[in-house]
């Protein structure tokens, strides 16, 4: 699809191609299709592509028109090659093919009938399935084989009598042996991440989730499946590379169309094991584990899932937002995964209690909305863990920082700076703070605190602390505010606080101001300037205090803050890192001076010196944590203090 757009001050067309399923438009620098005017929000129209071809959502209360009707936030409207989509003072125009490619539309029917076979079996299946065998584990831990053989016949024969096998079923059952190649092949590729076992003592059954592997299927069978996978594999060029995304990458994109060219070579009681494979995975996924989640939990290369509604399911991947294909059999089934999830931290997601924030075994963040707050259905959010921890030599290599920075923060880290890191939502903050921890001593004692557990402070001396909401009956809730401030009283060398957002904010400034530092937290700002705007807020929402007063506490409390910023093509970066040097005799703000800065040269992307240096230099180059060279390794700018 291309799109045409055009303003007042500008009336000639310019024209951008959309190469993927989805442009995100506005006026803030991350979006695809940055519109620079102070009319449009920064995050205003997202266009996606689904089955039933492109619409356009609207993100904020700005005013935005398809056609000659107004979208109000969260609402969607299809657009065609024929609508108008005014975003004032814009005006855009769009190219969208009339047809799609025949081989797409038959996948995009084959996948509808997958999805209505599915939630008819797994309909029956649990109909027909005694609850005891819910249970796959015996009283002493082991894997109970015989619950996950009684699931898997009982599919086997439900899908027989719904009708799968048959000639009226050929493209649906190659169609589904085909997702099951892929999924081996998924498999093959991401057991390649770490190199960690995911089979027992008897090599059948992965620990963590013992209902993954086949064990009705014969040996023979299993050697063919992968024998096949591996065949494919080769034939569209993962043996050429290997980058693990780009690998997932062909696979995704060639694989069932190699299936497709040689699926008739393999017999055809072949394919309809491989067919009820997949179905028996599906639904013990189902049954078991969190559904169409599971392989979006599984590869390396998403970072972030997003449960729009249940037929809609997000992801980042390498940065880039784009549409699964994948969904939800129902808003019912997306609820239950939604309460197996929350249940296993101790939380609960009901309508008198609409929204709640938990994890998972690996640690990842997830957030849940439900009615009567989620409109349009159940709504989830999970941020995923690296199954490889992060280090700042990582970033580094990324292009998230340079070394110079990287040896400067370390330094500061060592010396006891307070830093606050300070970026939009997905930026890295708490990647960066994770990295930031690994300067601190191992003789310290290091207090962590936070909403839900994330953070990874690799350190022998680590006591984490983790909020709790209030119980059914309004009590018991410890909030951040609460567990800093009883930080205070454990003795601890550092305080972390997961990120501050509210009134706690005050607590972390105090705890900052008496004798603890080398403190460490987050925030959500834009720029370093921000962030004293925020805490001057979020403090005023604590206690009624003098903002004279609270800028002596941040200047008196924080010594730097490190800015993150996600750039359109999806980096991270660290865009800036401003030292606070006190207040302003004349104003009584406090004043920034940014010691690294964002450039853009052409050739290298970073933030670097500025040619000023840090109040504390000295006493870094006497401790000998740094070398004065690393300011110099450009000429120096002449950058003034900056007053917020």
């Amino acid at each position: 699809m291309k799109v045409f757009y055009s303003s007042p001050v500008s009336p000639s067309k310019r024209v951008v191609d959309v190469p993927g399923d989805s442009l995100r438009i506005g006026r803030a620098e991350d979006n695809d299709l940055v519109l620079n005017s102070p009319f449009v929000a920064l995050q205003s129209v997202l266009l996606t592509r689904g089955e039933a071809g492109w619409e356009a959502v609207a993100l904020a209360r700005s005013p935005v028109t398809v056609g000659n009707r107004s979208l109000s936030r969260g609402e969607r409207q299809r657009i065609t090659s024929a609508d108008v989509l005014r975003l004032p003072p814009y005006t855009l125009e769009f190219d969208i093919p009339d047809t799609l490619d025949p081989e797409l539309a038959i996948i995009a029917r084959l996948d509808g009938e997958v999805q209505d076979f599915t939630q008819s079996l797994h309909a029956e299946v649990l109909r027909r399935v005694p609850r005891e065998f819910l249970n796959l584990r015996t009283p002493d831990g082991a894997v109970n084989v015989e619950s996950i053989k009684r699931w898997e016949d009982e599919i086997d024969r439900t899908a027989d009598e719904l009708g799968l096998p048959g000639d009226c079923r050929a493209a649906l059952v190659d169609h589904l042996a085909g997702l099951a190649i892929l999924d081996v092949l998924v498999g093959l590729v991401s057991s390649q991440v770490d190199g960690k076992t995911q089979t027992d003592e008897a090599g059948l059954l992965s620990r963590d989730r013992p209902w993954s592997r086949m064990v009705t299927a014969t040996l023979d069978r299993d050697r063919e499946t992968e024998s096949t996978a591996t065949h494919i594999g080769s034939d569209i060029g993962l043996d050429a590379t290997t980058d693990i995304s780009t690998k997932l990458n062909l696979v995704e994109q060639k694989g069932l169309e190699r299936w497709r060219a040689v699926k008739t070579t393999y017999h055809a009681g072949f394919r309809l094991d491989l067919a009820k494979r997949y179905l028996k995975k599906q639904i013990k996924d189902l049954v078991f584990g969190y559904g169409p989640l599971e392989d979006l939990l599984a590869l390396p290369t998403i970072s972030e899932i997003m449960v729009v509604r249940s037929d809609r399911i997000y992801v980042e991947k390498n940065g880039r937002v784009q549409n699964s294909g994948r969904r939800f059999l129902s808003d019912q089934v997306t609820e239950d995964i939604i309460g197996k999830i929350v249940e296993k931290v101790g939380r609960t997601i009901d309508r008198s209690r609409p929204m709640v924030d938990a994890r998972l075994r690996d640690g990842s963040r997830v957030n849940a909305v439900i009615a009567p707050i989620a409109a349009s259905g159940p709504c989830l959010t999970i941020r995923k863990f690296p199954s490889k921890r992060i280090c700042i030599d990582d970033l580094v290599h990324k292009g998230t920082m340079t070394s110079a920075l990287k040896s400067f923060l370390g330094a500061a880290v060592a010396h006891r700076c307070n830093v606050v890191v300070s970026g939009g939502t997905g930026t890295g903050k708490t990647t960066l703070l994770n990295c930031l921890s690994d300067f601190i001593s191992d003789s310290e004692r290091i207090v962590t605190v936070e909403d839900t557990v994330e953070l990874q402070v690799h350190k022998p001396h680590v006591v984490q602390m983790e909020s709790k909401p209030a119980n059914i009956e309004g009590k018991g809730a410890y909030t951040i505010g609460d567990l800093v401030r009883n930080a205070l009283r454990m003795r601890p060398d550092r305080i972390v606080v997961g990120e501050c957002r509210g009134a706690e904010a005050l607590d972390m400034l105090q705890a900052m101001n008496t004798g603890h530092d080398g403190s460490l937290t987050t925030i959500h700002a834009n720029t370093a300037e921000d962030v004293i705007l925020r805490l001057e807020v979020m403090v005023q929402m604590a206690r009624d205090l003098p903002t004279a007063s609270i800028h002596r506490q941040i200047a008196s409390a924080i010594d730097l803050v490190v800015q993150l910023t996600r750039m359109r093509d999806g980096r991270r970066v660290v865009s800036q890192v401003a030292e606070v040097i006190g207040l302003d005799e004349d104003t009584g703000k406090v004043r920034l001076r940014d010691l690294f800065l964002f450039v853009e040269d052409g050739t290298r992307v970073a933030a670097r010196p500025t040619g000023h240096l840090p109040s504390f230099m000295h006493d870094l180059i006497r401790k000998r944590l740094i070398d004065l060279d690393i300011f110099y390794d450009t000429p120096p700018s002449q950058h003034a203090a900056v007053d917020s």
